[in-house]
């Protein structure tokens, strides 16, 4: 499958990601949270739908309210599903203090609490089932 978005990710993902914590190569932790914060497909369709996804709470819950037609295509299900846990791990990283992206064998989330969050998982289900909704991750998340 030709997924040209998939082969920038790859080259900047080596550059970025050392031994497997933000800021092990150049680029650092910024570099580390925008490619993270890409999310291409999911911000596409996103758009073609009139959501516009600026990093906010308020974008989660619009996704949420998106008719799913990609559960019809099981070649982009996937795909959009680690987008949107990606998306929910920028919106937790840049509006919850103490948050941060976590980077061992998969990005994770980890909470000022400590906890860590599995975001990808979060975005495939999400993806698969509509529930739970990325806005009810996110408040539960944020409150700790």
């Amino acid at each position: 499958m030709d997924i040209p978005f998939l082969d920038t990710w790859r080259k900047r993902r080596e550059s970025v990601v050392g031994d497997g914590e933000p800021g092990a190569e150049p680029g650092g932790p910024a570099g580390a949270e925008q490619l993270l914060s890409e999310c291409e497909l999911l911000r596409e369709r996103a758009g073609v739908a009139g959501v516009r996804l600026d990093d906010t709470p308020e974008s989660l819950a619009a996704l949420d309210q998106l008719l799913p037609d990609w559960r019809d295509d099981p070649e982009v299900a996937p795909w959009l599903g680690t987008d949107a846990g990606l998306y929910l791990g920028t919106v937790l990283v840049r509006t919850v203090p103490g948050a941060s992206w976590r980077l061992r064998e998969k990005p994770l989330v980890r909470l000022a609490s400590g906890r860590e969050l599995d975001v990808l998982e979060a975005g495939a289900t999400w993806a698969a089932t509509g529930t739970p909704e990325l806005s009810q991750l996110y408040g539960e998340a944020s409150e700790g």
